[in-house]
């Protein structure tokens, strides 16, 4: 981006001030990319199956996201460059493989994330799904645009971040969910479902999103031994920051639920679920909530998706102009189809929970066996290798459980 797109290795932003910006939009892109319209029809339909219990399986897909990121963000943070390009050191051309999937899975949720910005504009104002996708894409190509590109993506980030936040809050507050007994079920569950928790876990630390905050930071300037406690602390800030939104998105619905009202699952649980609690308010709420989780994953999934396409050494404008125009692409293939069509939605689902267990155990090689040559000789800490490799153990299962999907195309 504008302001610093040439991470130097070992290197970190000058001042204080200029840090702090860059480490707190980096993981609020992170956590914003991860909460898309996807995060919040996954929370509507595991809240209304499972209710209280559900605040385990919350619980649970924190931890292991922690374990995650804690690592993706320490091993491209202190090395100072990119996932595909720590992969093509490790392997000539598995960086390639990595960048088509990304890039891949990326796009096909893009249209999606376009989509979701329709239909929160419709619930928000009453404006026709398909203009206000376009009028998402329009605002999204805008950051792009601006001379102080990377500034404006740090500073919407953040917004968009806290006005959800906040709108969820509001109706956790009104729709008066049993908070007693959702904390005791995060310690001791009713019901414990392992499917659901792999599939949380999918959502908020898979594809493109696994990189999204890591990324943006060292290209902004953030890297080297000397940043690994920025690092540390807004790799886990930023997991939190996601599993708040997701336990008062569960709790705002959990208060309808819980008084054994009937919701169709034809539609929207959760916006459902904010109209009953807040009537017109929370319908209008759901719709900026929906519209805000949207354009945030539509910039992340843009940003992240090219930042695998590019180099350190590409040109800001190459790199912009690629951005604008996967934004641009992603939002004609939605006004020409009206949605983004559930086949490749399968398979993109597919190649996210491939590109997990792909990407996730390369960097892991880089913190076991290749600290001198790619670490500059960083001595890894041992516990965070014993729970990052535990965690890889995980994305297998992710990864294939996920091949089901092309199964059942196959099949179809």
């Amino acid at each position: 981006m504008a302001e610093n797109t040439t991470p130097i290795k070992g290197s970190v932003v000058a001042s204080k001030s200029g840090r702090r910006s860059v480490l707190i939009g980096s993981l609020f892109l992170m956590a914003t990319s991860a909460i898309g319209p996807g995060f919040i029809t996954q929370t509507g339909q595991f809240t209304y199956k499972l209710g209280a219990s559900f605040a385990f399986a919350i619980l649970i897909s924190i931890l292991i996201d922690i374990a995650v990121q804690l690592n993706v963000w320490r091993v491209i943070g202190v090395s100072g460059r990119k996932a595909h390009e720590l992969s093509n050191a490790v392997l000539p051309g598995l960086g390639i493989l990595l960048s088509i999937l990304v890039a891949l899975g990326g796009f096909v949720f893009n249209v999606g994330n376009v989509a979701g910005g329709g239909l929160g504009f419709d619930s928000m104002l009453g404006v026709d799904p398909t203009i206000g996708g376009v009028i998402t894409a329009i605002l999204a190509i805008a950051v792009f645009l601006s001379r102080k590109a990377g500034v404006a993506l740090d500073r919407i980030v953040v917004v968009l971040g806290v006005i959800m936040i906040l709108a969820t809050a509001y109706v956790a507050f009104v729709s008066n969910p049993p908070v007693g007994d959702a904390m005791r079920n995060a310690v001791m569950p009713e019901t414990i479902d392992f499917a659901t928790i792999t599939t949380l876990v999918g959502g908020t630390v898979g594809g493109y999103i696994t990189y999204a905050g890591a990324h943006r930071m060292i290209d902004a300037g953030v890297s080297g031994l000397e940043a690994v406690t920025d690092i540390t602390r807004s790799s886990v800030t930023g997991i939190i920051i996601t599993g708040l939104m997701r336990f008062l998105l569960f709790l705002a619905i959990l208060g309808v639920v819980a008084t054994g009202v009937e919701l169709s699952t034809d539609s929207s649980i959760a916006g459902q679920a904010f109209g009953i609690a807040a009537g017109e308010i929370g319908t209008r709420l759901f719709g900026l909530i929906l519209w805000g989780a949207s354009i945030s994953s539509v910039i992340g999934a843009a940003y992240t998706s090219v930042s695998f396409l590019t180099h350190n050494n590409t040109p800001v404008k190459i790199k912009n102009g690629l951005t604008i125009a996967f934004i641009v692409v992603s939002t004609i293939v939605f006004v020409t189809l009206g949605k983004a069509p559930s086949t490749l939605l399968i398979v993109a689902g597919a190649v996210n929970g491939l590109i997990l267990p792909v990407g996730f155990g390369v960097l892991l090689f880089v913190a076991s066996f290749k600290t001198r040559k790619l670490l500059d000789g960083y001595k890894y800490p041992v516990w965070l290798l014993v729970i990052g490799w535990a965690s890889w153990l995980l994305t297998i299962y992710l990864g294939w459980k996920s091949l089901g999907g092309i199964a059942q195309l196959w099949q179809g």
